[in-house]
C-alpha cells in the first residue's frame, strides 16, 4: 500500500535566489534544511521546497525542456479560514511583487477565490471555501 500522504512538494526554480526572496518577502520561514542551493519552507501542511530546475530534472531522470514562464499544469493553494482573508492576503502577495492573475471575487461553488503567480509564473489560488475543516496546526483535512 502506498502512504496516502503529500509531505514535501519541490517547485523547480530557473533562479533560485529570485524565487527564494520573494517567498522570505510573503514572510515564510525558511527551516533549518535551506542552504545555498536549496530552500525549505514550513506551511501548515507540508514542507515547501525550491530547488534548481536543472538539478531536479537530473535526479529525476528527465529532460527538461520547458521555457521560463511556461504553465506546468499544476496550482497550489493557500486556503484561509474567512472569506475577507482572501482580500487581505492577496493585497499582501501583491506587495511582495506577484503578479495577480485574478481578482478575488466569490465563487461558483459558494466560496471566495483568486489567483496569482510569482516571479516565475507558478501559480497560486487564495481560496476560502465554507466546508473547509483544518486541524490544530491549520493544515486543511476535508472541505
Amino acid at each position: 500500500m502506498v502512504p496516502q500522504r503529500v509531505s514535501l512538494l519541490t517547485i523547480g526554480a530557473y533562479d533560485l535566489p529570485v524565487l527564494r526572496k520573494f517567498y522570505q518577502t510573503l514572510g515564510w520561514e525558511e527551516t533549518e534544511l535551506s542552504s545555498d542551493q536549496y530552500a525549505v519552507f514550513k506551511t501548515a501542511g507540508v514542507l515547501l521546497s525550491l530547488f534548481p530546475i536543472a538539478e531536479l530534472a537530473k535526479d529525476a531522470g528527465i529532460e527538461f525542456t520547458s521555457p521560463p514562464g511556461t504553465f506546468h499544469g499544476v496550482t497550489f493553494a493557500i486556503n484561509v479560514n474567512q472569506p475577507e482573508q482572501v482580500d487581505t492576503t492577496i493585497e499582501s502577495i501583491r506587495s511582495a511583487g506577484a503578479k495577480i492573475l485574478r481578482e478575488p471575487s466569490d465563487a461558483f461553488w459558494g466560496g471566495r477565490t483568486a489567483y496569482f503567480a510569482d516571479p516565475e509564473n507558478n501559480l497560486w489560488e487564495v481560496a476560502w471555501n465554507p466546508s473547509a475543516i483544518f486541524d490544530e496546526r491549520g493544515a486543511m483535512i476535508s472541505f
